[in-house]
């Protein structure tokens, strides 16, 4: 179903997006990064709060027309998010294989299917029902980019959200088509004549891909700096770390990393971005002015994903080789607690008070809440098979989880009895 908009609704979006800047700078300086999981091709790799505005109707059916909320929900309300206790709320089936789900926070979750169903599936915060499922199909010769002919495929893999809630930028871990002979995958490196791949842009509001932009090899996790001003790509098989220019709508910077670079944590600042290098021991630090890089060395086995303290002042890493969370003083450097949770913990999100996190176990089938605070778990709740993607919905206090094995788990916290 094609979504046609008044000449008016587009008046009011100009003017909506324009506040929407202005509220959501002032507001992500306070408030957790965005954060978004995932792994790699093949699946063997190492109080409930009102929202602040009120949503527009969305239809129960697929490929509805889809009005998000107007204004992202970012800040924490209610009981401090230590005090509460998980318990699950429904489970969502369908043809899906979901290797991430992202929460865009005016009302809409995202789950990226990959290579596996080739699509993208978009679902509503309170109703819980699929709104649409979006193609990775595109030719790329439409969005300005030469030398394509023809329809290609995509696999998307981890998506962000842009500052102002009007766009969702994914990933495409690899491209099949018209001038793609050399897919990517878990094992290899720059040398190994592997296909460039890309970004989709969404439009938050048509559902529809809009801009579609060239970075690396098997790119994977991304991240919108707090300022609006970066997209920021890791690229799996070049070893780099794409910087994509939001205003130009290009790649302007491809910083070299080393063996397998994923998640990505920008502090509060929009200064420094912190990337899990997994193929070491270390986390790199990136200067988003000068775009230079420094190490936080031996930080533990395999890190893959990260996230940052609302305050800026520490750092958390999933440690895949070794079952752990690792807490990082980042005017130190050094690795100040340690816990374990289970095999392969994969991704995480902290919810917006900055008092929890919440870490999928892969192997484990588990999800595991850790107290920020002593790094203690405090709950763990049991999944469906291989939990890999997980995303925080602020306006609900839902805890999204994506099963590779084809399904989503939504977790609801409230106090205990």
């Amino acid at each position: 179903m094609r979504t046609y908009i008044s000449t008016g609704r587009r008046r009011l979006r100009a003017t909506l997006a324009t506040a929407l800047v202005v509220v959501s700078l002032a507001l992500v300086a306070g408030v957790a990064a965005m954060l978004i999981s995932g792994g790699g091709r093949a699946r063997g790799e190492r109080g409930r709060q009102a929202a602040t505005t009120p949503r527009a109707h969305l239809s129960a059916s697929p490929s509805a027309s889809v009005s998000p909320s107007p204004t992202p929900t970012l800040a924490w309300t209610g009981p401090a998010s230590d005090k509460l206790r998980l318990t699950l709320r429904t489970v969502i089936g369908g043809y899906i294989s979901p290797k991430s789900v992202v929460a865009t926070q005016t009302g809409l979750v995202f789950a990226q299917n990959m290579m596996y169903r080739h699509t993208i599936t978009v679902y509503d915060t309170r109703t819980f029902k699929l709104q649409k499922t979006i193609s990775d199909s595109v030719q790329l010769s439409k969005f300005g980019l030469k030398g394509y002919s023809g329809t290609v495929q995509g696999a998307p893999v981890e998506a962000a959200v842009s500052v102002d809630g009007t766009h969702i930028y994914v990933s495409n871990y690899s491209m099949w088509g018209p001038g793609f002979y050399h897919q990517g995958g878990d094992i290899g490196g720059p040398g190994g004549g592997v296909d460039p791949s890309f970004l989709y842009r969404i439009d938050l509001w048509k559902l529809k891909i809009d801009q579609v932009i060239k970075v690396g090899s098997v790119p994977k996790y991304v991240a919108v700096t707090p300022d609006g001003k970066y997209v920021l790509v890791t690229n799996w098989i070049s070893y780099t770390l794409s910087v994509v220019d939001i205003a130009k709508g290009k790649e302007i910077r491809h910083i070299y990393l080393g063996p397998y670079p994923r998640g990505i944590a920008v502090d509060p600042d929009s200064r420094f971005a912190y990337v899990a290098v997994m193929g070491s021991y270390n986390i790199a630090k990136v200067d988003l002015k000068s775009f230079k890089v420094s190490w936080i060395s031996g930080v533990g086995s395999a890190p893959r994903h990260v996230v940052i303290s609302p305050d800026g002042r520490r750092l958390y890493a999933t440690l895949n080789g070794e079952g752990n969370v690792a807490k990082i003083d980042l005017k130190t450097r050094k690795v100040i607690d340690k816990v374990a949770t289970g095999t392969e913990p994969r991704s995480m999100c902290m919810a917006a008070d900055g008092r929890s996190l919440y870490v999928v176990n892969y192997r484990s089938n588990t999800v595991s809440k850790i107290r920020t605070g002593d790094m203690k778990v405090i709950q763990v709740v049991p999944t469906n098979g291989n939990p890999i993607g997980i995303t925080y919905d602020n306006a609900t206090h839902d805890l999204w989880v994506a099963c590779y094995n084809g399904s989503i788990m939504v977790f609801h916290e409230a106090r205990g009895t």
